[in-house]
């Protein structure tokens, strides 16, 4: 038995079945390899964007396949579940909507078809701020209109994906919030053509992580974007933000279950083949309790994860369970990913077993793209009416 996809999944299961043919082709070695040099996937984000994999959300009427958003998380469970790594690639997939639901017909025709082709990346989404953190309403890159242009200064923190991105999306004030009814009012997005920016007002710098997220720093000094490239209405980002972040949750969500089964996959297969005191080491209650308690979490934390997807496709008010979907998934995950390194024992930390990697990778769900802590307290204030509670 392949234990990799030692538990399948019911639906979307053609679809499920392409996306494993394709990461076949790119075997442990290939993501060992790139985790030792800090590279990025191209050959692999290529071969997704030439399979229709990262325009599945895209229309077809701009190139793309018009897919539901489960179908999305499916793709992105598989490519994890797998043992790949979605993350250099989902961005593609989510960022997008911001255009697709709030850009001109204009900015579609310009952006989306190359976008779907895999011809233009947009994978950088750049919000956070050294200061702001988790407070997005007090960021302070301002886009001040000179013209045709604004004229951008400020930095972002946390930038994934920068510098292997055509375009980002970028969140800024266009209204000092001093002259706001509301903090969440006065801040517009704007797209970002990076192969013009950088070195004309843009300089991207790498930050060294845990794990090998192609995560960056931005400066921009006096960038000039043309007007042309705000999406939407100016001071109506907040909402046009708020509105792509449920997609988000929802996506990664997904995509931190695909990782969890591969942990709990290779531990229980692990579990049953190595033999100590000869006996399998699965045969036990110590070991193989904790691995059948995270995969018990990972099945309840998809089908939470298929009701937000459910209620985001309906066009149904998705936020609190999409928030729920994320933390029940990074949680069930990271037991998973415990689990796993617990029953490899000293062999989890070798790099040859890429337990140690999943591992790594398992933990940034309980921080990005949105803290534990944060979800509770939305859970707290938004769907039980307490008080909020900072």
């Amino acid at each position: 038995m392949d234990d990799a996809h030692l538990f399948s999944k019911r639906d979307y299961p053609e679809l499920r079945d392409a996306v494993r043919r394709l990461c076949a082709d790119f075997p442990a070695t290939y993501w060992r390899t790139l985790d030792e040099e800090r590279g990025y996937p191209t050959d692999f984000v290529g071969a997704l964007s030439q399979a229709g994999f990262l325009a599945a959300l895209i229309p077809q009427a701009y190139g793309g396949s018009g897919l539901p958003l489960r179908a999305a998380a499916v793709i992105l469970e598989e490519i994890n579940a797998s043992g790949c790594v979605a993350s250099p690639a989902h961005a593609q997939m989510y960022i997008m909507g911001t255009l697709l639901r709030h850009g001109s017909e204009a900015q579609k025709q310009r952006f989306l078809p190359g976008i779907a082709s895999g011809d233009v990346r947009l994978q950088a989404f750049g919000v956070t701020e050294p200061d702001a953190g988790s407070d997005t309403t007090m960021l302070r890159t301002r886009a001040v209109r000179s013209g045709d242009n604004y004229i951008v200064n400020g930095q972002k923190l946390w930038t994934s994906r920068a510098m292997h991105s055509d375009l980002m999306l970028l969140l800024v004030r266009t209204t000092p919030i001093e002259h706001c009814a509301r903090k969440t009012d006065g801040l517009s997005t704007l797209l970002i053509d990076l192969r013009t920016a950088k070195g004309a007002g843009l300089e991207i710098r790498p930050i060294r992580t845990l794990l090998n997220h192609h995560t960056t720093e931005i400066f921009i000094r006096d960038l000039e974007v043309p007007v042309d490239n705000l999406v939407g209405q100016e001071g109506e980002g907040f909402r046009y933000i708020l509105d792509g972040m449920n997609a988000e949750r929802i996506l990664v969500a997904q995509e931190c279950i695909g990782d969890g089964h591969w942990l709990v996959a290779k531990a229980a297969a692990y579990a049953s083949e190595r033999k100590v005191f000869g006996r399998p080491i699965g045969q036990n209650q110590g070991v193989q309790f904790p691995i059948a308690r995270a995969y018990m979490e990972l099945e309840a934390a998809d089908l939470m994860a298929r009701k937000a997807a459910h209620l985001f496709d309906h066009a149904l008010p998705c936020a609190a369970e999409a928030n729920m979907a994320k933390l029940l998934a990074s949680e069930a995950t990271w037991k998973g990913a415990e689990a796993a390194m617990q029953t490899y024992g000293g062999f989890g930390f070798a790099q040859e077993y890429d337990i140690e990697r999943k591992w790594r990778e398992a933990r940034i769900y309980q921080t990005a793209p949105i803290s534990t802590n944060l979800i509770l307290s939305y859970l707290g204030q938004h769907v039980l009416g307490m008080p909020r509670s900072f």
